[in-house]
């Protein structure tokens, strides 16, 4: 199934951790969670994709809560919900792809550069809060600065 253009579903439900701890539920999730990972394309991911002309990467779409528990994701994560990705693009580093996101007017609900290795972006359809943090370590704790 297509979401957009460019984003397959599968793309959005692939999980090496669901696939190694046999998680099947990764892979069927409930047509709520579909709806959601399709308007995070329609809104974010294919009009950002579209502007850059070149391919992003989603390194993490929905999660199944056995997935996101696995992962150490938070109990509250949009990627529960199919709301999230974590995205990287391969000619853009992380900080360029996290500034051209926040400069934008995607209406993203929260975006965050995590650690330098991704960046999270979400969309909510009940509105965008254009939330911006960076998640670092800190002493071995995961802090969420403003971004």
């Amino acid at each position: 199934m297509q979401l957009t253009k460019n984003f397959p579903l599968r793309e959005l439900l692939r999980s090496q951790t669901a696939t190694r701890l046999g998680y099947e539920e990764q892979f069927d999730p409930g047509p709520v969670v579909i709806d959601n990972l399709r308007l995070l394309c329609v809104h974010v991911l294919q009009p950002l994709r579209d502007s850059m002309g070149r391919a992003l990467f989603v390194n993490s779409g929905y999660r199944c809560p056995r997935v996101n528990q696995a992962v150490g994701g938070s109990p509250s994560s949009q990627h529960l919900t199919g709301q999230a990705a974590d995205i990287e693009a391969g000619h853009l580093t992380i900080e360029q792809l996290y500034q051209r996101i926040k400069n934008s007017s995607l209406p993203y609900d929260q975006l965050i550069q995590e650690f330098d290795q991704w960046v999270h972006v979400s969309f909510n359809p009940a509105g965008g809060r254009r939330q911006n943090l960076r998640a670092v370590r800190q002493n071995g704790v995961v802090k969420y600065l403003p971004g």
